[in-house]
């Protein structure tokens, strides 16, 4: 029996691009929409999960519905010579119309049931028109992605498949609070070096003298 074909209509359909420079967070936007009449599970796989925090990375579609998924690479030390490996798959599988246990469908699914696509993540640097335009804009930031395993679903549970705002927001406010700590720390530990660097040169800069006085009875010693 022959492979079925993705039902989901994916956009973009091959390539994930990601435009640096990459010493925060990028996020590249994939869009799954559902044109069958059958609602549609899915989830989101990667061969480099340490790199990559997907929201939402799993869920079901309903008919003629359609949702954003947010692929954020995490920051890296981007070298213009290596090309990226990185690849992403987005399998499916046609859902019954009451299911809610959406791990105990894929457990029980066949693999003659199963639909696949796959995107290979480019990399690009903006042209210097881009980093005038850009350069007041930020890209979201996202939590660090907590995994070990090759092509596993990216972290986290099951989640409903429309972007969950608030949960968006938070993640904004708890990167910004703890860049902020990074920064005060960064700060801190700047002073406390100078600190050190002038007590050291004040030491060894001061040095002992002894006076005597006009009878050459009595002697003081004297700090400078």
């Amino acid at each position: 029996m022959s492979k079925l074909e993705q039902v989901l209509i994916l956009d973009p359909p091959t390539d994930l691009r990601f435009r640096g420079p990459f010493t925060d967070v990028v996020t590249a936007n994939l869009k799954l929409k559902n044109p069958s009449e059958r609602k549609v599970c899915f989830k989101v796989k990667t061969t480099a999960p340490r790199r990559y925090c997907v929201r939402p990375n799993s869920g079901i579609i309903d008919p003629g519905a359609a949702v954003i998924i947010s692929v954020m690479l995490q920051p890296f030390e981007y070298d213009p010579n290596e090309k990226s490996k990185h690849k992403f798959m987005v399998q499916t599988i046609f859902a019954p119309a009451a299911a809610t246990d959406t791990e105990a469908l894929w457990k029980d699914a066949k693999p003659d049931d199963l639909m696949d696509s796959k995107l290979r993540c480019v990399f690009e640097l903006p042209s210097e028109n881009d980093k005038v335009n850009d350069a007041d804009s930020a890209s979201k930031p996202a939590a660090v992605l907590n995994s070990s395993k090759l092509d596993v679903p990216v972290a986290g549970k099951a989640v409903s498949a429309a972007l969950d705002d608030s949960e968006m927001k938070k993640i904004l406010e708890e990167c910004r609070r703890l860049q902020t700590e990074a920064s005060k720390l960064n700060e801190e530990n700047r002073q406390l070096r100078n600190v050190l660097i002038k007590t050291h040169v004040f030491v060894r800069s001061s040095v002992w003298t002894l006076s005597t006085d006009k009878r050459g009875s009595s002697h003081t010693v004297e700090f400078i």
